[in-house]
């Protein structure tokens, strides 16, 4: 372990936990994600806020709002539908589902939830209107080789 701190250009090593309000882990990694600080990677949240300055060994903790992370959840990209329209291959939850719009676009929609006859079709991120909590821990902190530079563009 190097006693460095993280700022612009150095490579940072984390592992970390993303929980909903309740304290459900939605997302976690526990191998460690490499990133150079500054830059082309984005971190949900401003995460690289939060680690800045800190150094391998810290632990970081911090609230992020929807519109932080995964953003509101947005109604018009629901939609309900008898479960016999279904194909049968899609009629159970977690099933993804493509379709495309009349514009061309594809959407990937998840089916969360079917009762009574119904079945319901998400297209927003599974975290999109959640409050979050996020746990960081550093694993490492140096200066990035040159390969490392090359693979985030940096050089």
């Amino acid at each position: 372990m190097t006693d460095q701190t993280i700022k612009n250009g150095k490579l940072v090593s984390l592992t970390y936990s993303i929980c909903d309000q309740s304290g459900g882990v939605l997302e976690q990694s526990d191998l460690p994600v490499s990133y150079i600080h500054g830059g082309r990677t984005e971190l949900i949240g401003g995460m690289d806020r939060a680690v800045a300055g800190k150094r391998a060994g810290d632990s970081v903790q911090f609230e992020l709002e929807p519109n932080q992370g995964a953003g509101p959840h947005d109604p018009n990209l629901t939609c309900t539908d008898d479960v016999d329209n279904v194909p049968t291959q899609f009629r159970h939850v977690g099933a993804e589902v493509r379709m495309q719009g009349e514009s061309g676009d594809v959407k990937t929609f998840y089916v969360t939830k079917i009762e009574n006859g119904q079945l319901t079709l998400d297209a927003n991120h599974p975290l999109a209107g959640k409050n979050l909590r996020v746990a960081v821990k550093i694993r490492e902190v140096r200066d990035p080789t040159p390969q490392e530079l090359m693979q985030d563009g940096m050089i």
